[in-house]
């Protein structure tokens, strides 16, 4: 079974003179809950993602991914619900992990998550200078909430 192991943490600083490369990504869900089903379209890929629900406190759950035709991406988001994600996400290499930092457009301007995966659930994790607060297995930062309940909604204090 493959497990997603990721912590999650808000961006307060500088990052992208560090990115070594960036995509823009659209992604729906066809399904959310304690399971999701998304669709995900990348530059000129597209992937089909089931998750499982999350365990130790937002920090691993099952994932399942599949690259598909886009062609299938763009048919299938026709069944998403709810507004679609769109964001550009920067990639960042920073001791030993590759840190993807994803800056919100739409809805979501002014949001910018970044999210480091792991091989373990107590791996030790240096953090750079620009990440801020932790936000793992804070729904409010889950990508399938804000598709509902969009980050401009937020009032001042849900934003801290």
């Amino acid at each position: 079974m493959a497990q997603e192991i990721e912590r999650k943490y808000l961006v307060v600083g500088e990052y992208k003179h560090l990115a070594h490369s960036s995509m823009r990504l659209i992604q729906g869900y066809i399904a959310s809950g304690r399971r999701t089903v998304r669709v995900r379209i990348g530059n000129d890929s597209a992937w089909l993602t089931i998750k499982g629900p999350s365990a130790n406190g937002g920090l691993s759950r099952f994932e399942w991914e599949k690259q598909i035709e886009l062609k299938e991406a763009l048919e299938l988001l026709q069944l998403a619900e709810g507004a679609t994600i769109d964001k550009e996400r920067f990639f960042v290499d920073y001791a030993g992990h590759t840190i993807e930092v994803d800056e919100f457009h739409g809805e979501n301007e002014g949001l910018t998550i970044a999210e480091i995966e792991l091989s373990e659930e107590d791996e030790e994790v240096i953090l750079p200078e620009w990440l801020g607060r932790e936000v793992t297995g804070e729904k409010r930062f889950y990508n399938s909430h804000l598709r509902e309940h969009p980050y401009s909604a937020w009032s001042t204090e849900e934003r801290r």
